[in-house]
């Protein structure tokens, strides 16, 4: 199920969930492929983009990875954010971030998981905590120098002109430190950036797998670098400079023995499907028919086509073409959900029960599928599936703790069943998940009182009605 962050609206697959936050500890950005991406910088940090199909791709993207990187008990996330521009980062030390653009520009698996190795080299690597460091001791070289600076300014004055000299020394370092800390900082991150590469080498190499990836993608995203780095000041990037770089890593890369090795053909089929599936849900359609021509019957392109159908065209046309996939892959979760979610958008709940259904076992319980089997037995209005819509919805939101429409169904389900305790509860966290802190404490507030107090449910509203903004929330 594509979720996207919703705004008050109706979305395709690609719906809400919480918001990344990026650090931003200014001068010095977080740890990435690039620079940062504008969304990230903001307040409320960029929407997120959850995807079962996706997100279980970049799961065995990683998984070999962080084993040999020693963070495979770590619990590291990939999130994928909503952004078509080519880059990755990482603000925490249990979460890589992924712009969808990274990964519709990533023609093969080993250009995409070259990426996602250099970002694990800076978890690894603890860069995060140690800028953290740096940072915490250029605060405090910065605050001692500007009182130093601050001293000479006003033992100056005192002297009256007679030493206006060091009134003038004190003024200027004043300035000076920012300029020297930045430059400082700034070659502590070039250096992060550089061990971070040959870990990513590292990793990929005792994993069997081949850096050509990693260097294709960072030698083409350093010709698209070459005329804004033309002229500038080397010690004033947070990145080493394109040429430098690529040239230090196709050394580190062509030592490797697996250097030619190819993706195995399934995998790149999953990844060409993946790839069709962004583009289809984040895509205007003629962008999707000029990437995927009606002439193209790959299985890729149908998948392309389908999804494009059903959000754009006719219901009953898409649904022919996904029937045409299911059959040719009739163990194919994401086709039997693909058809739930265009019937219940399409206004036919009960219809899309059961493919939703297949879903759910096909893809062994994946919780945000069970959240949309939910959404369908809600929306038939049958009383008869209020009890399963919740055991379900239940079961999902323990695993899937970040989604707001888990929460938001389950409310309803608990409406229906007249249980408005647990209504409100779960409106609340919907509300909570969704940054909406002052619905959120209201509906808690107003669960409390229907809880008999220090019961569950009322322990639960009452962390939320006690609870800070998350991060990059603002508290209403």
């Amino acid at each position: 199920m594509l979720l996207r962050l919703a705004q008050g609206r109706k979305v395709p697959k690609l719906t809400a969930v919480a918001a990344a936050v990026a650090l931003t500890l200014s001068p010095v950005l977080p740890p990435t492929l690039g620079p940062a991406p504008a969304a990230a910088q903001g307040a409320k940090g960029p929407p997120v983009i959850r995807d079962t199909e996706t997100e279980q791709l970049l799961r065995d993207y990683t998984r070999p990875i962080l084993r040999v990187a020693g963070l495979e008990k770590q619990n590291i996330q990939v999130v994928i954010i909503n952004d078509s521009a080519f880059n990755a980062f990482v603000a925490d030390g249990r979460r890589i971030f992924v712009n969808y653009g990274a990964i519709m520009q990533s023609e093969t698996p080993n250009q995409l998981i070259g990426v996602l190795a250099h970002e694990t080299g800076h978890l690894a690597g603890g860069h995060l905590a140690k800028m953290r460091e740096q940072i915490a001791h250029a605060q405090t070289q910065l605050i001692i120098a500007m009182l130093l600076g601050a001293g000479a300014v006003v033992a100056g004055a005192r002297a009256g002109s007679s030493n206006g000299g060091l009134a003038n020394a004190g003024a200027a370092a004043l300035s000076a430190p920012q300029s020297i800390i930045q430059h400082s900082l700034l070659s502590y991150q070039r250096q992060q950036e550089e061990n971070a590469d040959r870990a990513g080498v590292k990793f990929l190499t005792e994993t069997g797998q081949s850096p050509k990836g990693m260097y294709e993608t960072f030698k083409r995203f350093s010709n698209d670098s070459l005329f804004a780095s033309h002229g500038a000041d080397p010690y004033l990037q947070s990145h080493p400079m394109p040429a430098d770089r690529v040239a230090a890593l196709e050394g580190l890369a062509r030592s490797s023995p697996y250097w030619d090795k190819k993706d195995d053909p399934a995998l790149q089929m999953r990844h060409n499907m993946v790839r069709a599936k962004i583009s289809a849900f984040m895509e205007k359609p003629d962008t999707v028919y000029r990437r995927y021509p009606l002439s193209d019957t790959s299985m890729p392109a149908r998948y392309a086509h389908a999804i494009a159908t059903y959000r754009h065209g006719d219901l009953r046309d898409a649904l022919i073409q996904i029937d045409a996939l299911i059959q040719m892959q009739p163990a194919n979760p994401y086709f039997y959900e693909l058809r739930g979610q265009a019937l219940l958008e399409g206004g036919k709940p009960a219809e899309a029960i059961a493919p939703l259904r297949r879903a759910v076992q096909l893809s062994h319980n994946a919780p945000l599928i069970e959240m949309l089997l939910g959404q369908a037995l809600v929306g038939t209005d049958n009383k008869a599936y209020t009890d399963e819509a919740i055991t379900i919805l239940r079961a999902a939101v323990s695993r899937e703790t970040e989604a707001p429409l888990g929460y938001t169904q389950l409310a309803m389900a608990y409406g229906r069943k007249g249980d408005y305790a647990e209504a409100d509860l779960a409106s609340a966290q919907a509300a909570y998940l969704r940054g909406d802190n002052k619905t959120a404490r209201e509906l808690a507030a107003r669960a409390k009182t229907r809880f008999a107090i220090g019961t569950p449910g009322w322990v639960r509203a009452d962390d939320i009605v006690t609870a800070k903004p998350m991060p990059g929330q603002k508290s209403n």
